[in-house]
């Protein structure tokens, strides 16, 4: 049995179709919480249908992103996985033990790699175009 919503607040579509709506929905046991309804999906927890019926046209039209904003996102998207694959050297690189059974050329190249993924942002063309550096062999 879906549960029931009788109140939604702040509702906007995120696509051009209209179809796709991120909207606050004031759910009995957890309050206002956000929800993206989406016609197509087929989880039965909230009934969408009924939801979009209670929302009708009271929703803003959407908005395409602007290309800073798309740029922005795409920076942002770059250095969480830069983030990502800083962390993996990290743990390598204060490990004192394993860092000191590597010969010095071994350590040289993790420090080389790091300080690759460190300038990841000033690459010619990021966010668009990306030069991921080679991890070197562990």
């Amino acid at each position: 049995m879906p549960i029931p919503i009788t109140e939604y607040r702040n509702a906007k579509c995120i696509d051009d179709t209209g179809l796709l709506i991120d909207v606050e929905i004031n759910h009995p046991e957890h309050g206002w919480i956000p929800y993206t309804l989406n016609p197509e999906d087929e989880d039965n927890t909230i009934d969408n249908d009924a939801l979009l019926l209670l929302i009708g046209a009271d929703k803003q039209a959407y908005v395409p992103p602007t290309a800073a904003e798309v740029e922005a996102t795409l920076a942002a998207e770059n250095r969480a996985e830069r983030d990502g694959r800083l962390w993996e050297v990290d743990t390598i690189i204060s490990n004192p033990l394993r860092w000191a059974a590597m010969s010095t050329e071994q350590q040289n190249a993790w420090s080389t790699y790091r300080q690759a993924l460190l300038d990841v942002p000033q690459q010619s063309g990021f966010p668009q175009t990306v030069s991921w550096p080679t991890k070197p062999d562990v």
